[in-house]
């Protein structure tokens, strides 16, 4: 099947009957209600009945699967890996779960996990040579993203929405891009996503390449009803590749859920401007009947047209392809780009750059997760071997559209696109840089163990920036050390996990700096396998006289249920206290309530019921003397309203 990147252009045909319709005597039960919903594409809807489902004794491994499945669907992969866990757990798991378990882990970056639930697969199925390009991508991660190459990476957040927005093709002094529309613009939709059809977009760029004053293109190429892009032009400024979705019905006829759809193929058409008009005309080699065709690039010298395609005859699902300009100014007969480029799955977004090296993207070839982005000299149909441009070009998401318009001794700049963590919508622009730095900032970690200060060695630290953007992750050394370079102006967090231990975690920031400096911090893990142990869950607040988890309080429990999730057989009693104000059963009442909200939101993000115990306390375990009467500050009695978790069993 072609990669979602260029065959997301489908229309909906007709609705046939999605769910059967119940008598008035037959109401459908619970779990047909969640089906309808999931046939209906409404996975939140859907994941909030497979929760009660989900949340019994024994729980059906299909309820369990659909609930991962909504939550990978709906791009929460945090929560989809958690149910996962639990699904290839169920000894009826099928072996095909570990591999949508391994691509669910490598999109969390955790690449290590994700390489033994894959080498699982190979052990399950005998299948080894499936999982042999994702087992050697987990290994490359693992040294990329401790030590990332020198690109800063930047969102464009100006121009990002919630939508769909790829694909930079620079000019002058603005940007020619693909995106979704926001809702009001357009009333036209794609019957899949539910969102506005594509369109083109420009945006100003600024000398530093940051974007703004973002406008739909008024041009004639995007009055087209279906999607429009991505696009590009030559270097003279007069002629315009565009690719676009065919608007006709030769699309092939699918069925899902009893939903009727059309896979409309895509084309590629070429604008030439003359006298403030465009002459239209389709290229030569479009047949919407039997395969796609876009992307387009041309070579330096405009005399060779690189193009995607899955048309027969190339080696994969969509690969790379070829036509050199003839003697009359027509395009000659498609070539394939050749095996040094093009794999047995999909390669897309070609891009020729000032010195004709081909940057691409490929799900065929070890990467990080997703499309990686890969670089190649040469042309035509003669290549070097790829290179993979690594962390953070690359992600654990689908990366591609990358693009240098700023090229010198000292500095690299451009575009790429990206769906990774921690963006605006779906598909975002990011530009990216390499420049030279001034000064040299850095970052050196020590991990411990918090119950006898002894060195932890082979904990997994990670460096965050921008709330939780992966920066890069290491394992500590024998001596317990870890050593990141860090940009300056920045605030950071760094987070230290080990199995059997409880996370630490760290802030530190570049803000200020003004000359070169390395900068410390120790991370004091907590050991988990002393029974009876009691540990306190740091900065849980609620509302006053309320017991409903915040949004700041559920980020802190979902490290809680990492740890749950990372150690299976611990089980815990989630203990709530309160101060000494107030009425001393109305404070056991409250805690219990608060204990009680504690247990209800681990659960619904992954963790079995039968794995937890909620105790209120009230205030009958003061930490202080501020009991009943007693005059204290507002911080000690703070001190007293806290979160705790004892190990009951390991």
């Amino acid at each position: 099947m072609m990669n979602k990147k260029f065959t997301r252009y489908i229309f909906l045909l007709g609705l046939g009957c999605a769910f059967r319709v119940a008598s008035a005597q037959e109401q459908p039960s619970l779990r047909q209600r969640a089906d309808q919903l999931y046939a209906q594409y409404k996975y939140a809807n859907a994941a909030s009945i497979y929760l009660k489902l989900a949340d019994t004794r024994k729980p059906k491994l299909t309820d369990l699967e659909r609930l991962a499945d909504c939550y990978r669907k709906m791009n929460d992969y945090e929560a989809a890996e958690n149910w996962y866990a639990r699904v290839v757990q169920d000894q009826e798991s099928k072996a095909e779960n570990l591999i949508t378990y391994g691509t669910i882990l490598k999109s969390n970056s955790r690449y290590s996990e994700a390489k033994k639930v894959l080498q699982r697969y190979a052990g399950k199925s005998g299948d080894t040579q499936r999982v042999t390009n994702e087992i050697a991508g987990c290994d490359s991660a693992l040294i990329w993203m401790a030590k990332p190459t020198a690109h800063k990476i930047k969102n464009e957040v100006q121009v990002n929405t919630a939508f769909a927005d790829f694909g930079v093709f620079p000019m002058d002094n603005k940007i020619y891009y693909t995106a979704e529309p926001e809702q009001s613009l357009l009333r036209q939709k794609d019957g899949r996503t539910g969102n506005p059809f594509l369109r083109i977009y420009t945006a100003d760029r600024s000398t530093g390449n940051s974007l703004s004053s973002k406008l739909i293109n008024k041009s004639v190429y995007n009055d087209e009803n279906y999607h429009v892009g991505p696009i590009i032009c030559n270097q003279k400024g007069n002629v315009w590749y565009v690719t676009r979705t065919y608007p006709g019905r030769s699309g092939e006829i699918s069925k899902e859920n009893k939903t009727k759809f059309r896979t409309n193929n895509l084309e590629l058409y070429i604008y030439t401007a003359n006298n403030s008009k465009y002459e239209v005309a389709p290229f030569l080699y479009n047949d919407v009947k039997n395969y796609s065709v876009g992307h387009a690039a041309l070579s330096q010298d405009e005399k060779t047209l690189y193009f995607v395609s899955d048309m027969a005859g190339g080696l994969g699902g969509t690969d790379i392809w070829y036509c050199e300009l003839q003697s009359d100014g027509s395009w000659g007969k498609p070539q394939n780009a050749g095996p040094a480029i093009n794999t047995s799955e999909d390669e897309m977004f070609p891009n020729i750059a000032t010195d004709d090296t081909l940057y691409y993207s490929s799900n065929g070839l070890p990467g990080m997760g997703g499309l990686d982005i890969f670089v190649a000299k040469g042309e035509k149909n003669n290549w070097s071997k790829s290179a993979n441009l690594r962390y953070p070009i690359n992600s654990a998401g689908d990366d591609f559209a990358f693009i240098t318009n700023i090229v010198n001794e000292d500095t690299t700049m451009g575009y790429l696109s990206s769906n990774r963590k921690g963006g605006v919508g779906s598909d975002d622009i990011y530009s990216f840089s390499k420049i030279k730095p001034k000064m040299i900032l850095a970052l050196k970690g020590l991990t411990l163990n918090k119950k006898n200060g002894e060195i932890l060695e082979a904990a997994t630290v990670t460096l965050y920036a921008n709330g939780r953007q992966v920066i890069a992750k290491q394992s500590s050394k024998t001596d317990g050390t870890v050593f990141f370079e860090l940009a300056k102006g920045t605030d950071y967090s760094v987070l230290g996990q080990k199995e059997k231990f409880y996370s630490d975690s760290a802030t530190v920031s570049t803000k200020g700096l003004t000359k070169s400096d390395t900068l410390s911090v120790t991370l004091r893990l907590e050991p988990l396998f002393e029974i009876g142990k009691t540990i306190v869950i740091q900065n849980i607040h609620y509302d006053f006289d309320k017991d409903n988890i915040r949004k700041d309080a559920a980020k802190i429990l979902d490290e809680l249920v990492r740890t749950l999730r990372d150690n299976p057989t611990l089980e815990i009693e989630l203990g709530s206290h309160t101060d000494s104000r107030g009425i001393d059963i109305y404070n056991l009442d409250l805690s219990q309530r608060r204990a009680r909200s504690v247990v209800n939101y681990v659960v619904s993000r992954g963790i079995s019921r039968s794995r937890l115990t909620a105790k209120g306390y009230g205030e009958t375990q003061l930490l202080n003397r501020c009991a009943n009467g007693a005059k204290c500050s507002a911080a000690a009695h703070q001190a007293n309203r806290r979160t705790e978790f004892k190990i009951l069993k390991m």
